[in-house]
């Protein structure tokens, strides 16, 4: 089936945070991501490719929502910039309403602003086994394309939510450790670490917001080497640094 002009102006409409709210859905593209996609949970609402892609993959999509398209139409609608053979439009989930684990640990992202770093940084929880990120609700949408690019399939597997972190944090500050990298925090190669509680991850700027630093109840820090003359790191190496010590 041919792809329709509403169509088009939907995909083009999810390449701003607006036309995803407003609609609900989000873009993945290409062919990797695409099977990526199909493995998980989410749910298709248009599938967009070229005959090529189609034929070698009939078995796996649902006819009903699948449009056949040339690659110099796909090129135009697509958020890549090398040649692409499909896209899909997916619908957002929604916010689980399921209690939180109590038993693993739980990335808490305080304001990420970057769509590449937070698409990192989901790519690097999956890697470490993290099933649930609690994002505030000034971090960037986990949705976006860029974001989507760069977790690499990840954000397929990951029960990512959005919401208000102090109100969270505050019910289980008695019940859970929650960590976070402060200045005055004691060095973390030092620490008796337990695999479950909440590990908090600031701003790529200012850090963790303070009023999310009074409810860190287990303040640690990365030591910096001695010649060392950066302020600080990245907020994705920062996380990747971080989990792997409390993998160990």
């Amino acid at each position: 089936m041919e792809i329709s002009k509403s169509e088009i102006k939907l995909v083009n409409s999810l390449k701003t945070s607006h036309g995803r709210k407003k609609h609900g859905v989000f873009l993945v593209e290409g062919p990797k991501m695409l099977e990526e996609l199909l493995q998980s949970n989410f749910e298709v609402k248009l599938l967009i490719a070229t005959n090529e892609w189609y034929d070698n993959n009939t078995k796996l999509v649902d006819e009903s929502f699948a449009r056949v398209i040339k690659s110099k139409d796909l090129d135009r609608v697509s958020q890549l910039s090398t040649a692409n053979q499909v896209l899909a439009v997916v619908y957002t989930p929604r916010n689980s309403q399921s209690p939180l684990p109590s038993d693993e640990l739980i990335l808490v992202l305080d304001t990420i602003q970057d769509p590449g770093n937070l698409g990192t940084i989901v790519r690097t929880a999956d890697w470490f086994g993290i099933n649930t990120i609690l994002c505030s609700k000034e971090t960037t949408d986990a949705y976006s394309p860029k974001v989507v690019q760069s977790s690499m399939g990840s954000v397929f597997r990951k029960n990512i939510k959005y919401i208000d972190l102090k109100e969270v944090l505050a019910e289980n500050i008695h019940q859970l450790p929650i960590y976070g990298s402060l200045l005055n925090g004691k060095n973390i190669y030092n620490q008796d670490l337990e695999k479950k509680g909440f590990i908090v991850i600031g701003n790529e700027s200012k850090g963790i917001s303070k009023e999310i630093q009074k409810l860190i109840s287990q303040p640690v820090y990365i030591p910096q080497a001695e010649n060392s003359k950066t302020e600080s790191l990245n907020a994705s190496i920062a996380t990747g640094i971080l989990l792997s010590i409390f993998s160990k």
